[in-house]
């Protein structure tokens, strides 16, 4: 569900980079260049337990090593998180940090036509904030006109504003009229002078795929299929050939960029599996056929099962098109369903939300959805650790607790293997070593 080109823009916002704390400290403070985070417990979530009493021993931005003997090494500054629970820092597959739906307040074509980058550009600071203080410490964000991912990527990185680790697209491709065409439903008098990634044909593929490589995408994101949020009559219908699609994946696969493919439709899902991507993004119709193609090719499935509760309960406000309304009515309950039998039949699945669609901030709410229709909560916290980190290509650096990994640190004061909504509540997050937020109980 990809959101409007109104949430596009270049990065201009300005912010604050958090540092790490010692206990109680400011979070100001300086840190040591070696500490420890203590807490009760620790989710293994690469064995699938929980260990009793983790010391995570961390030397500027990377763990060094992982105990459970209690022995502070000397000269180690002690972050004590009392009864807390550790985990790892968390992972989105997909969202949009470049808009919010609370950006379209009840009038959606002044929000289309009154809007530019500049409005997007200051608030897209604000929604990585809110993203990192949430416990998610990585993102990939897949689609982006304008380039705006890219540009606020390279914000974070230079530490001019705080927010997650990210990996971006820049702009989806997709076919003229499409997904990706901002301009469906419009007059064609009226013009759009944005970025985006419309391309028909084989060639000009390939030319839309070079130039978001040199642009600065890590990854490439294209529209297999109609969706909810665009004008186009049809959800799920392919939107482009075999041949299409194989001409993005080859190209993608030869700069060494991975595919993320937005499919809802039975047809679409497969067609972009046989092309060769890394992941399919919403999986809403998918069919047997489709869960044996995925399992075969190795290909990851991201169900966003969160986001048809507050599109029905929340769009129709807002004043989105009933247009839009009648085909989330159509894919929601059906998504959910499938995402069941994906994980009954063992699919490759990681956890990928669509924030953006919904404020950014709550994307841990899709962890309770995952649970009741099917996922244990522990399979759920892997999806957005262990499982995230292999389908982006960062497995052995986010992820895990574990010597050598960045220290990407969240913790709750509850169990989330008991109640998976405690992760709607994180109270400790660190990113690289730095500290975000510490609001644990003591």
């Amino acid at each position: 569900m990809r959101l409007l080109p109104l949430f596009t823009a270049i990065v201009l916002g300005l912010g604050s980079t958090a540092v790490a704390v010692a206990d109680d400290a400011p979070a100001s403070t300086p840190a040591s260049t070696r500490l420890a985070v203590r807490a009760a417990h620790l989710v293994d979530v690469k064995a699938g337990t929980v260990r009793d009493n983790p010391l995570v021993i961390i030397e500027g931005d990377h763990i060094t090593d992982v105990r459970y003997d209690g022995q502070v090494p000397a000269g180690v500054n002690v972050i004590d998180l009392g009864s807390a629970t550790l985990l790892p820092g968390l992972i989105d597959c997909h969202v949009h940090l470049t808009g919010d739906p609370n950006e379209v307040k009840g009038d959606y074509y002044e929000a289309m036509l009154k809007r530019t980058s500049l409005d997007a550009a200051i608030l897209s600071p604000t929604y990585a904030k809110r993203t990192l203080d949430a416990g998610f410490t990585t993102v990939r964000n897949v689609g982006a006109d304008d380039y705006v991912d890219v540009a606020l990527r390279d914000a974070i990185n230079r530490g001019d504003i705080a927010g997650p680790r990210m990996l971006v697209s820049g702009p989806a491709l997709g076919a003229t009229g499409g997904h990706a065409d901002g301009t469906t439903g419009f007059s064609p008098w009226i013009e759009f002078h944005d970025v985006n990634g419309v391309a028909d044909g084989v060639d000009a593929i390939r030319h839309r795929v070079r130039e978001n490589v040199k642009h600065g995408a890590d990854v490439i994101k294209f529209m297999a299929s109609a969706g909810v949020l665009s004008a186009e009559a049809s959800v799920g219908a392919p939107q482009y050939s075999q041949e299409e699609m194989n001409a993005v994946v080859d190209e993608a696969h030869r700069w060494g960029k991975k595919v993320a493919a937005h499919a809802h439709g039975a047809e679409a899902i497969k067609m972009a599996i046989r092309a060769g991507v890394d992941s399919v993004e919403h999986s809403s119709l998918i069919d047997e056929e489709g869960l044996k193609l995925a399992k075969q090719h190795g290909t990851y499935l991201d169900f966003d099962v969160y986001n048809d509760d507050y599109i029905l309960s929340e769009y129709a406000k807002k004043g989105f098109p009933a247009s839009t309304i009648d085909k989330e009515k159509l894919v929601g309950r059906l998504q959910r369903e499938n995402f069941q039998r994906a994980v009954k039949a063992g699919e490759k699945m990681s956890f990928g939300t669509d924030a953006g669609v919904y404020p950014h901030g709550w994307n841990a709410k899709q962890f309770a959805v995952m649970t009741k229709w099917g996922m244990t909560p522990m399979q759920a916290i892997q999806a957005a650790t262990v499982n995230a980190a292999d389908l982006l290509g960062m497995t052995g650096t986010v992820g895990q607790l574990a010597p050598g990994y960045y220290a990407d640190l969240v913790a709750v004061n509850g169990d989330p293997i008991k109640d998976v909504s405690q992760l709607e509540h994180v109270a400790f997050v660190m990113k690289a070593g730095d500290v975000d937020r510490n609001d644990i109980k003591r």
